[in-house]
């Protein structure tokens, strides 16, 4: 008879790693490392940038994991919140831009369409089933920053709304995801 696996616990490796146990932050690596490296890839669009990002993203786990608050969200939350930061920084600083047109606006991924490059929405069911609750345009938003890297002010411009509409709307299809997934 087969044993239930246990879940990964992101909280107490981060724990041990701000105690300094190097297993930990290995662990950690061979857990979450290669979807990790899915999603800098998905934002930098370059192997060798993602790969610098993550390595960057696991010495920043590294050196903070003792500053995670549970309180503000969850450990592997807070694990890809760095990667993406991390990514989208390295974009800003490198100072490529991306312009898409409007061939390019078509074969822009949705939900409908599937995700068949994207790791990160490989087993997220449920992710998917509330995304699909959310209105287009919301959706969009969502969509663009966080599979696509874009800032608020490119998706402002990619959608042709103000921005403060846009950041409302992520704001509340933030909230709405939250609410979805507990």
């Amino acid at each position: 008879m087969n044993s239930p696996v246990a879940p990964f616990d992101f909280h107490r490796c981060l724990e041990a790693c701000a105690q300094g146990d190097r297993r930990a932050l290995q662990a950690l690596y061979d857990h979450e490392g290669a979807r990790l490296l899915g999603v800098a890839r998905r934002i930098a669009r370059d192997d060798a940038s993602a790969e610098d990002i993550v390595h960057d993203a696991f010495i920043r786990i590294w050196t903070r994991s003792a500053s995670f608050d549970p309180a503000r969200g969850s450990a592997r939350g807070w694990i890809y919140s760095i990667t993406r930061h991390l990514a989208l920084n390295s974009i800003r600083d490198s100072r490529r831009e991306t312009v898409l047109d409007e061939a390019d606006m078509d074969t822009t991924p949705t939900l409908q369409g599937g995700f068949d490059d994207v790791d990160l929405w490989s087993g997220s069911a449920k992710i998917y089933r509330c995304l699909e609750k959310l209105q287009p345009a919301p959706q969009r938003c969502i969509l663009h920053a966080y599979v696509d890297g874009c800032s608020h002010a490119e998706i402002a411009g990619l959608l042709g709304a103000p921005l403060g509409t846009v950041k409302a709307w992520i704001k509340r299809s933030l909230k709405a995801l939250r609410e979805c997934l507990e």
